[in-house]
This record gives C-alpha cells, structure tokens and sequence, in this order.
C-alpha cells in the first residue's frame, strides 16, 4: 500500500504522530511525503512569511534526501490528484483548527472520499488541541488564568517517537512549485532571517535553554537582552512542536520555566479562542467598543511603518521588525498601543502590517494580541490604560541600549537620554525626528472616545 503525508504546519521528522500514523498505514509499501504551494494564500503573503516558510520546506526537503514532493494548486484538486497518481489509500494530516484550513480540509476530505481514499487527522499543532480545554459545564474558557489552570491539569502526551527510516517515495515535483519557493528566497530586501530547519530549531532551543530559562521571569521583558526563547519562527511552522519544548523542561519547577510555560499556554489559548470564535481573526471579539471612532492618518501609519514616529522605543521596534522579520513581546505591545491609542487606527491594520513583516505571523496569536492591547478581546487590556512610550522605554529598557542599537541617529545620547531625544542638547544632531504627536493630547483624546462609546 501507498500512502500521503501531506504537511502544513508540521514541517519536521521528531514529535509528529501524523508522519508515525502514515508511515504505519504505508506497511510494506510506500510513503509519500507532500507540501502544496497554493496560490491562493501564497500570492497574498507577505515576503518575510514566504521566505521563511521556502526556507523551512527546503530544509525539510534535505533532512528527508531530497524526498519532499512539492505540488503546486489547489490542494482540493492536487491533493487528490497526488492520491491518484501514486495509488494511495489514505492522506495523513495533523488537525487543522483555523477557520480557513477547516474549509479547506473538508473540501479535500469530501474530494477524496469520491475516490475512495481515506482521509486521517492526527495530532495538531498545539500541545493540547484547540476544542479540549474546557470548563466544568463544558464551554470554552473566556480569559486566560482559568484557561492556562485546566491547560495544565488537562495535560498533554509523551513526545512520539522519532522514525529512524521511512519507506519514502518521490512522486514528482510541480515546476511552478519550486520556482515560487525559489523567487520567495531571492526576494530582495528580506531581512536576516534565523536559520531554518528542525536542527536549527533544537539548537536554538537548547542554548535559551541552558543559558536563558532560569531567568527567563526576570529577563523576559527587556528587549536589549537576548533573552527570549525565539522559538515563536519555529513553533509557527511546526519545525518544532510544543509538546518537545514542555517535555524538555517538565522537571523543572523554577520561575522562568513557569513563565515559560505560560506564555506557550497564551499560544493555545490564542489558538482555542479562534477555533472557537473563527470570526475574531478580522473583527473584534467583544462588541465593548462597538461604534468606536477610527482614524485613517496615512502619513502617520506610513511613519509608525518606517519607525520614524519620534518616539525612540517605537521606532526601535519598528525597524527591529523590517531589519529581523521579528520583534520583542513588550515592544510589540508598545507598538500596538501607539497606532492604536496614539494615533487612534483600527487593530486590523497593525495586524496585517505584523503579519506581512513577521517570521513568525500566526493569525490567532498575532490578531488577538492586537486586540488584547486595543481592548477588543478576550482578557483584553482595558482600554483606558494607554501606553506611554516614554516611561515604557525607561522601564523596560532603562540603559536605552536597544534604542540605540535599531536607532542610530540617537546613539549619542547616553542611558535613558536616549529614550527623550527633546529634553537633551543636541539630541537631533544625527537626524532623528520629531514627534508626530504630542502623547498627553492623544491619550486624552483615546479617552474621550471610549467615554463617548461607554456613555
């Protein structure tokens, strides 16, 4: 028997039950391993995400021996057209839980199931899959503490098994495919992306690891540290599941690897909340700030793109984002709240800025992060607490260091000067700019509107 393993998130050999279940259906025969390029998402992504995710596919490829099948299409079609074409009796997938692969898997289920091969689901791309975790009368988990409780209780499995030899078949690669795969990594102007691959994935995880996890509740909010994990590019392609991350670090009882834990169960929380409410991926969540009144300031967004707002900690982590395909946490929310509650845009259009930017761009993390800052989601910020950029960047980078390194036009200015450029003596010798906005009058400005929305 043959059959199709066909991948998605899942780009690895370790910790995947989905290549296990297909490797076992193929027996004595034949298991051919597929990734679809499909142009429907692939022409509208941005080209960081394209790169990076080229990049992935053609580490994979080499870690199988060249053994990757690479198909270009409508999976609806392809995939059953693969099917056929190698006399497969099955198509392995881990889950899909976001809106548009559920329509998507189900189209391809029904294609496949008029040709008599049967379609497996196996595993998901989360530690615990999205639709598990719920309370005592059975309903999905509304804000994040009592959600990460029964995440823990709820618990995950062992790791499986890695496959030391696999019975791989190479079923001929579409030439659209791999030319789409290499423009992507030709592109210009891509930033300087982590090293692809599963290997590269562990490496990087062992050393944060062994380096970064016993203070990783200390250091976690400091941008100028390389404190992070950074394994968010990995996890967002299943180059590395979370289920190996938890098990690594499941003896230890620490305050980084407790945090550690946390900000992974935020990732399945993210991903429960759009299973549950595919909607909230483009509009808001909660209905509180229905009737809010946006603006449209181009030339200002055009600014908060660049990193040329004037406010040095948000320029910092608009130019990390272009120069990296990445950004820090604590900046992404100084960022968000800036276009939000300064300039006083709509969420989605940050989120799609960070989605065509960021390696690691995942709807559900990314679009409900924007929204627990624009006060629309689920344990939302309220939307009264509005950042102030300034005291942020004392805080979170008090020696100014990460504003120096993403901002050069303040490297003279020593410590925190850095973080208020108009409050020192030549403090725009090098050309940085001023502020677009004065921050007092905005935030007033943002709390007028609430108040007329919850009046």
């Amino acid at each position: 028997m043959t059959s199709v393993l066909w991948l998605r998130r899942d780009l690895r050999r370790r910790d995947h039950p989905a290549l296990l279940a297909a490797r076992d259906a193929a027996g004595d025969g034949d298991l051919v391993v597929a990734f679809v390029v499909d142009p429907r998402l692939w022409d509208g992504g941005g080209a960081v995400r394209k790169a990076w995710l080229a990049a992935n596919v053609k580490a994979l490829d080499e870690a199988l021996d060249g053994n990757l099948t690479l198909l270009h299409g409508d999976p609806r079609s392809v995939v059953p057209e693969l099917a056929q074409r190698v006399s497969a009796t099955s198509v392995h997938v881990s889950r899909e839980t976001n809106p548009a692969g559920v329509r998507r898997d189900e189209a391809v289920r029904d294609a496949l199931a008029e040709r008599d091969v049967e379609w497996v689901e196996t595993g998901t791309p989360y530690a615990v899959g999205p639709g598990l975790v719920v309370n005592g009368s059975g309903d999905p988990y509304k804000v994040f503490t009592p959600f990460s409780k029964a995440w823990r209780q709820h618990g995950w499995p062992e790791p499986a098994a890695t496959p030391r030899e696999l019975p791989l078949r190479h079923a001929r690669n579409d030439a659209d495919a791999t030319a789409a795969l290499d423009a992507a990594l030709s592109a210009s102007d891509l930033p300087d992306l982590p090293e692809p691959g599963e290997e590269a994935a562990l490496r990087r995880w062992r050393r944060f690891r062994d380096e970064h996890l016993t203070e990783y509740d200390d250091d976690r909010d400091r941008p100028a540290l390389d404190a992070t994990s950074r394994m968010s590019p990995y996890l967002k392609l299943g180059v590395v599941h979370p289920r190996t991350l938890l098990a690594d670090i499941a003896d230890e009882r620490g305050k980084g690897a407790d945090t550690f834990r946390d900000e992974l169960a935020w990732r399945e929380f993210y991903a429960d909340v759009l299973h549950q409410n595919p909607r909230s991926a483009w509009h808001d969540l909660r209905p509180a700030l229905q009737g809010m009144r946006y603006d449209e300031p181009e030339d200002a967004v055009e600014a908060w793109k660049k990193g040329e707002t004037g406010f040095p900690v948000v320029d910092a982590g608009m130019r990390q984002l272009l120069a990296e395909g990445w950004m820090h946490n604590r900046v992404r929310m100084i960022t968000a709240s800036f276009l939000t509650k300064d300039l006083h845009v709509w969420w989605p259009v940050g989120a799609r800025h960070f989605l065509d930017h960021l390696a690691d761009g995942d709807v559900a993390s990314n679009n409900h992060g924007w929204q627990w800052v624009a006060g629309t989601g689920t344990d939302a910020s309220p939307y009264f607490r509005v950042f102030n950029p300034v005291t942020q960047g004392e805080k979170f980078d008090p020696s100014g260091d990460y504003v120096r390194r993403w901002v050069p036009e303040l490297r003279h200015l020593e410590g925190k000067a850095a973080h208020e450029p108009w409050a020192h003596d030549g403090g725009y010798d090098h050309g940085y700019p001023q502020r677009i906005v004065d921050h007092k009058e905005e935030r007033e400005e943002a709390l007028d509107r609430y108040q007329a929305v919850k009046g």
